[in-house]
């Protein structure tokens, strides 16, 4: 310990190495700015003292005089230097242990218990410092349990290690709450007993997915002020969440060592369940199941297919199918037809039986709620007068399925209203009951003036999307164009700002260019692939025309856009294809109406594709008709144990306005509740009272604490009959279907940040491959050089002695 040290120390500064430099002073703004200010202050009492004792005191002996003449000038001089107060400003230089963030992984998927070679668990084992058990081993250990082992292994030796080189903090990610920091207030690391041990012991695995993007994220906005060194990150790396982790990584701007835990191969096999959203009575369909496997070539499986209704008493299980299969390939692709033959929700299950070896078995089960109609959906198209489009789409929705010729209907404002009355096809006006307007589920708002929409028809479109889910799809067109709905109350639900006074651009013809958000919506996809792929797209050939608007609604995700136009901003380019939530619906806007041109070599097949997923989108997604009066649903379909489901009801009347007091004087709903185990009553049913929420809404809550199937019934007090949903509470998690290592992550973090890929049993090796130098700082320290109370018994005693002396020379 050398002399700057000490002086640290003693100063309240510790870790100092040397003094930087030093320097006496003023404390005072005054004085600190211009030191020589207290020289000409002390000269200048000299001077004035000097005149009063020369000039104006008759003073005989002159050694008394110069003697009075000093006591004075020092007097006021001292009281000078307080008033500028003196001090030493000495600048330390110092080299503080740099900051090593430790991240734990805690997702559920940390709790996987792995089944390793006998080779593995014994060198893990060997790290850990746990005891093998052999054969006598009830359970085996899980991954979090040998990390947690590793760190807490000799009192958590490798910690305490580090911590003599690294001011360390452990935070858990991924967890339920985000990131969460162990290390609490009162954790003190310069104690002979660092507390680490006592921080891991709060680490927990429950969270649902693993978001490593987000947690770096969250991590880099701790980042400043922290002089950080590094990040070692324990985790399986198997990422299902959130941003993509490389980039948030990068911005951290340090080295992230990876610790890879659970196996890099596993014995696995695992099924997806592809299944349409809705499928019609009596019309056969296809479900395709994926089956994928690791280490069981040529292994032999049984997968079988099963729906099981929801909301029906004493339903039976309805088996689809079952299919041997071989396992030659990494990924294989099994379909199975189906025709249903009774309407209702369902659950359709793909399973194929666990294997031995296999440690995750959840993903051996796939599920997919299904919901079977007799019926069709309803589009609207509204139109000045038939064009392309108009044609091309009235022509694929009467083949599809789930339209037909009962299905489309179509206002064109050109028609002979002979034609609009007599023929099926029409809707007479646009001014409907509102009983016909909204038992439809998706319009189409083609070109029209402003004259012809009414704002009784702008406000019930407004209201279909926003309260009952209904889906619109605006198409430009280039007569009138979409600043004709600048001042209809149209305007607000449009995913683009429109822009009255624009123009049709038609200057040179261009190729509409995907964003990287299309990937997104699956009516993007075009062609066989599950990604959006410019091929299919390039049939459009160059667009001769479009839309101009005026910007993008901060809300709206755009799809397609211009090449080079841009918005009035000057950067955002022209926006071709964008879509919005409008409250419970969604608006979808093309910027053209030439979309017919996908027609181009390929015929229907990428137009249907197009126009048939965009209306599964707008149109499935809320009941069906006039069943969007009255709607039972939950916030989700599957549920975890300790969960709260929200219930929702919708309850409107035949014409589409909420109820009244005389329909409900109390304001609520009754409900029954079926669990799946009895309640201490012995039942199995109770009742409970949804209350409303706001005119047509009502809501409950309720926790489900049991695995199994939950059934809530709500009579419609307009036709008196039951609703009745389903829901399956169980122990599902996707962080338990994937059983092994993400290593080509682990090491892409790795690399990408100038860090190192590690193990538990290689951990130990981090000690000498980490060496970063100590970071300097350097911290100004500001001694007093002067006490005033001490200055003011010396002014007092000079002053004293001053009026002493005059009293003993007889001076007034």
């Amino acid at each position: 310990m050398n002399l700057s040290s000490l002086l640290g120390r003693s100063l309240g500064t510790s870790d100092v190495t040397q003094i930087d430099h030093w320097r006496l002073a003023f404390g005072a703004s005054w004085a600190h700015s211009s030191p020589a200010l207290v020289l000409f202050a002390g000269l200048a009492t000299a001077a004035a003292t000097a005149w009063f004792y020369f000039r104006l005191q008759n003073v005989t002996r002159p050694s008394l005089r110069l003697l009075l003449v000093s006591l004075r000038t020092l007097s006021l001089f001292l009281l000078i230097l307080i008033l500028a107060d003196p001090i030493l400003e000495i600048t330390f230089v110092r080299y503080p242990p740099p900051v090593l963030w430790v991240g734990l992984d805690g997702s559920d998927s940390m709790a996987i218990a792995d089944e390793l070679p006998a080779e593995e668990r014994q060198e893990l084992d060997r790290v850990t410092g746990r005891t093998s058990q052999g054969d006598s081993q009830t359970s085996l250990p899980t991954r979090a349990d040998d990390v947690r082992a590793f760190l807490t292994t000799n009192q958590a030796a490798w910690l305490t290690e580090l911590s003599q080189r690294f001011q360390i903090q452990l935070f858990a990610l991924s967890t339920e709450r985000g990131v969460e920091s162990l290390l609490s207030q009162t954790d003190d690391q310069a104690t002979a007993t660092p507390p680490f041990p006592a921080a891991i012991a709060r680490w927990s695995t429950t969270g649902q997915v693993t978001a490593l993007g987000e947690s770096l994220e969250d991590l880099s906005r701790r980042q400043a002020g922290e002089q950080l060194a590094g990040v070692v990150l324990f985790s399986d790396f198997d990422q299902n969440s959130g941003p993509e982790p490389i980039a948030s990584a990068q911005r951290l701007g340090v080295p992230i060592f990876t610790v890879g835990v659970g196996p890099e191969s596993a014995v696995d096999v695992s099924v997806d369940l592809l299944a349409p959203p809705t499928m019609k009575q009596a019309e056969t369909s296809t479900l395709s199941v994926t089956v994928r496997q690791r280490e069981l070539d040529q292994t032999q499986v049984v997968v079988r297919v099963w729906a099981e209704p929801l909301g029906m008493t004493d339903a039976v299980p309805i088996p689809v199918g079952e299919q041997t299969v071989l396992l030659t390939a990494a990924t294989q692709t099994v379909e199975f037809s189906f025709t249903p033959e009774v309407t209702g929700r369902y659950v359709f299950v793909a399973e194929v039986a666990p294997v031995p070896g296999e440690s995750v078995t959840q993903n051996n089960t796939s599920r997919r709620d299904v919901r079977i109609i007799d019926d069709f959906l309803r589009l609207l198209y509204v139109e000045y007068e038939p064009t392309w489009e108009w044609r091309f789409i009235k022509e694929v929705f009467h083949r599809d399925k789930l339209v037909g010729t009962r299905g489309f209907r179509t206002f064109l404002r050109s028609a002979d209203p002979i034609v609009r009355e007599s023929n099926e096809l029409f809707v007479s006006n646009l001014t409907l009951p509102r009983h016909e307007f909204f038992s439809a589920d998706v319009i189409f708002l083609g070109d029209l003036p402003a004259s012809a929409l009414s704002t009784r028809f702008g406000e019930m479109t407004k209201e279909f999307v926003d309260q009952f889910g209904g889906g619109l799809v605006v198409l430009a067109g280039p007569r009138f164009g979409p600043g004709q709905l600048a001042e209809t109350p149209l305007a607000d639900m449009l995913p683009v700002i429109v822009d009255p006074n624009a123009r049709l651009r038609d200057r040179r013809p261009f190729a509409i260019q995907l964003t990287p958000l299309a990937d997104q919506y699956d009516f993007m996809h075009l062609g066989a692939t599950d990604a959006t792929s410019p091929q299919p797209w390039s049939n459009l050939n160059k667009m001769p025309w479009y839309q101009p608007v005026q910007r993008v609604d901060p809300r709206a995700t755009v799809l397609a856009e211009h090449p080079v136009d841009v918005c009035a901003d000057g950067q955002t380019k022209q926006p071709l294809i964008a879509i919005r939530p409008y409250g419970r619906g969604e608006v979808v806007y093309v910027a053209f109406n030439e979309l017919w041109r996908l027609r181009r070599l390929h015929g229907e097949e990428y137009y249907r594709q197009f126009w048939g997923q965009l209306i599964h989108r707008l149109g499935l997604s809320h009941a069906l008709g006039d069943q969007k009066r009255f709607v039972v649903r939950t916030d989700r379909r599957q549920y975890r144990s300790g969960d709260d489901v929200l219930i929702t009801v919708e309850a409107y009347d035949e014409d589409f306005n909420p109820l009244n007091d005389a329909m409900i004087p109390d304001h609520q709903l009754q409900a029954e509740w079926q669990t799946p185990v009895v309640n201490d009553d012995g039942e199995r049913t109770s009742r409970f009272a949804i209350r409303q929420l706001r005119p047509g809404v009502f809501e409950s809550r309720l926790t489900v604490s049991q695995d199994g199937e939950y059934r809530l019934r709500v009579t419609d007090p307009i036709t008196q009959v039951p609703s009745e949903i389903a829901i399956q509470v169980s122990d599902l998690s996707i962080e338990r279907r994937n059983p092994v290592r993400n290593v080509g992550l682990q090491s892409e973090l790795a690399q990408a940040t100038g860090g190192r890929s590690y193990e538990l049993t290689t951990l130990s090796n981090f000690l000498t491959d980490f060496q970063p130098p100590r970071p300097r700082e350097t911290s100004l320290e500001i001694v007093s050089l002067w006490d005033t109370w001490l200055t003011f018994v010396v002014v007092i005693a000079l002053m004293m002695t001053e009026w002493f002396l005059r009293k003993m020379v007889h001076l007034p």
